[in-house]
């Protein structure tokens, strides 16, 4: 590929290229390359990033020559904590898994989470007091780690909260570090950086193993959950999961299964916070369809405002900002040849607020979705589940508990935000708040 064959981008530096700005703020520098055409190039470091800026461009990489691309750069810097699961596996092994994992999130049994998800929210609201001050987003973290553990393995994990915290915490730093180097480091080096990411996996691999252990000692017994469909599943050929692949995918389900809903429900209190004739609206809607009882799945339908919230939120805190490709062999887009091995990036975060498809872009208007917005716009004009083969399996999963966590806990709280504590996005392998988010819980009463 030709020097004149390259798209153009922002200018970069010798050397470094854009990685001091990407390091100090990833999202505005994806914003200011979307300035330069539906095909923008990043060189980040001694590497040429292609970022796609239009939904047409998106959908050939996702859908149409899907089979052209593998992930891109960032997931490998996750190899030690996600291991060979659905979120980094690859060709025919990964649509084994697939396969053996699918049944899982089949909607029937989705909604048989449900009674489990608003019993755990009920329970999390018993320990908020009105006038209180709270981290939202960290008390969404630890609900939706209790429900994730319970719902997809039977276990508790209770005492564990802490852990997973923390540790996530440790590897989600680790990832930004990672990807802000000129000279990719294995993660195999004793580095201080590595070392730390390898102590928060092996903490998180003892909760693991330790679920899996318990469940092997009962005898395997078929607990109706996500676990035992994994044990238990045969793939055609009638082989099952060795104990490494049972980890990988365990441990990527647990931890995406928490961490993705976590932050959309963060953003989605911050959101309404500021929003109050939005959240007015919502909660018209919650006292006028469900009064004073919890909600069902079957109560869903008959919540529109509360689908639109949780749509918009997405639409401006994407919990997936950024979506990467690797070719595998040269390819033709919008009018330029690649070749193999180019490195193409999709975000959300971009696409989310993209004028030509969100009239009033940074505007929070849940309303904008009730009119039929999702069946009108190109397919990637908004794709917070990512897209093709490959959208993520437990998006239906995680709407609906987003959608569930939302009407109970709304029904009985309302959220003020702390106006002197500083609320910045923090793009890592998801969008969370860097210094969480801190509310005052008000009380209410369903009218």
């Amino acid at each position: 590929m030709s020097v004149r064959s390259l798209p153009p981008g922002p200018k970069a530096r010798p050397f470094f290229g854009l990685l001091p700005e990407f390091r100090r703020d990833p999202l505005g520098l994806l914003e200011r390359a979307a300035q330069y055409g539906d095909i923008a190039r990043l060189q980040l470091g001694p590497v040429n990033f292609f970022m796609l800026n239009h939904p047409d461009l998106i959908e050939e990489v996702l859908v149409t020559q899907n089979r052209l691309f593998v992930k891109g750069r960032g997931l490998e810097n996750s190899r030690r904590l996600l291991g060979n699961g659905l979120l980094t596996s690859e060709g025919e092994f990964w649509r084994r898994q697939r396969r053996l994992a699918q049944p899982a999130f089949h909607k029937a049994r989705i909604n048989g989470y449900a009674e489990t998800m608003v019993d755990f929210a009920r329970r999390y609201l018993a320990s908020w007091q009105d006038r209180e001050s709270y981290d939202i987003h960290r008390d969404m973290m630890r609900l939706t780690l209790f429900i994730a553990a319970r719902t997809l393995f039977s276990a508790d994990v209770t005492h564990d909260a802490d852990v997973v915290g923390e540790a996530m915490e440790v590897s989600l730093n680790v990832f930004r570090q990672r990807l802000g180097r000129i000279i990719p480091i294995p993660e195999s080096w004793p580095t201080p950086a590595n070392r730390r990411a390898d102590r928060a996996a092996r903490l998180l691999d003892d909760i693991i193993y330790r679920i899996i252990d318990q469940r092997r000692e009962s005898g395997g017994e078929d607990a109706g959950d996500l676990l035992s469909m994994l044990m238990q599943a045969e793939d055609e050929d009638g082989t099952r999961m060795t104990p490494k692949q049972l980890r990988d995918e365990a441990m990527t389900l647990f931890l995406a299964g928490h961490e993705t809903t976590a932050n959309a429900m963060s953003w989605t209190w911050y959101l309404l916070g500021l929003n109050p004739d939005a959240e007015a609206r919502l909660h018209a809607e919650l006292d006028r369809v469900l009064g004073g009882r919890a909600p069902t799945p079957e109560d869903l339908p008959n919540l529109p405002y509360v689908d639109a919230v949780i749509q918009e939120s997405m639409r401006l805190y994407p919990p997936a900002w950024v979506v990467g490709r690797r070719s595998t062999e040269p390819f033709a887009l919008g009018g330029y040849q690649f070749p193999a091995g180019a490195e193409v990036a999709m975000s959300q975060w971009v696409m989310h607020r993209h004028p030509a498809y969100f009239p009033d872009p940074l505007a929070f208007r849940p309303e904008r979705w009730l009119n039929g917005l999702a069946r009108r716009l190109p397919r990637f004009a908004y794709f917070p589940f990512g897209g093709g083969p490959r959208v993520c399996i437990g998006s239906g999963f995680a709407l609906m508990e987003a959608q569930l966590l939302l009407a109970t806990i709304a029904r009985a709280f309302r959220f003020r935000i702390d106006p002197g504590h500083p609320v910045v996005p923090h793009a890592s392998i998801t969008l969370r708040p860097a210094s969480g988010i801190r509310v005052t819980a008000e009380a209410r009463r369903a009218r």
